[in-house]
């Protein structure tokens, strides 16, 4: 039941956050250029904020269906990095970002914090959850599902990084040398594809465990 309401928690959260790139005052919101949580900035800024925490709840739901499982241990890398994503995404609703027509802020600083710590801890958790389990039989097919997962979250966020090291030698500013919103929203998608993933997999690991085998 952990899985499943896991699961349905993220995919509500992820299905919501994309109805509102067609729906509302967000609709406006350029897909290229601005970030997703530009949107928590909008009138309809309470159903992203919902949408997100429901997301980190779903994600921290898988968490304890895989530690119920057994599919990781609670001192592990996979289940510290897991935690950090749910935390993480609690954390870009808790300090929203800049809003530029007033300026800078410190909730802005930790909001980019907090986002930057969602983004390379899920990726993180997949390839270490994925790495444990590679050379078990039951478990190949969806170990190695989890590390090509926790690869794409990287290569996604890939542009980023190089945008940020590459500031100081172009003299463009991180957030104008890529297609900030294009690549924010990539990132995003593979990363909810991912916690699905590592669900279904809590899910198939529980009702084994249920029957006895």
């Amino acid at each position: 039941m952990l899985a499943i309401a896991g699961l349905l928690a993220v995919a509500s959260g992820a299905l919501t956050v994309a109805l509102m790139h067609v729906v509302g005052p967000s609709a406006r919101v350029s897909l290229i250029r601005r970030t997703i949580s530009e949107y928590a900035l909008l009138d309809n800024g309470w159903v992203f904020n919902l949408a997100v925490l429901a997301l980190a709840a779903g994600s921290f739901a898988v968490l304890l269906a895989m530690l119920r499982s057994g599919l990781v241990a609670p001192a592990s890398l996979g289940a510290l990095a897991l935690l950090l994503w749910s935390l993480g995404l609690a954390g870009v609703v808790l300090f929203p970002k800049h809003n530029w027509a007033i300026g800078p802020s410190m909730s802005g600083d930790l909001h980019r914090v907090a986002s930057l710590v969602a983004f390379l801890s899920l990726p993180l958790a997949a390839l270490a959850i994925g790495a444990r389990w590679r050379r078990d039989p039951r478990w190949r097919p969806y170990a190695v599902v989890a590390l090509v997962l926790g690869a794409l979250c990287l290569l996604s966020f890939s542009p980023l990084a190089y945008a940020i090291l590459s500031q100081p030698l172009t003299g463009v500013r991180w957030w104008r040398a890529i297609p900030l919103g294009a690549v924010e929203r990539t990132l995003a998608l593979v990363e909810v594809v991912t916690v699905l993933a590592l669900g279904w997999w809590a899910s198939r690991a529980a009702r084994l465990q249920a029957s006895g085998r």
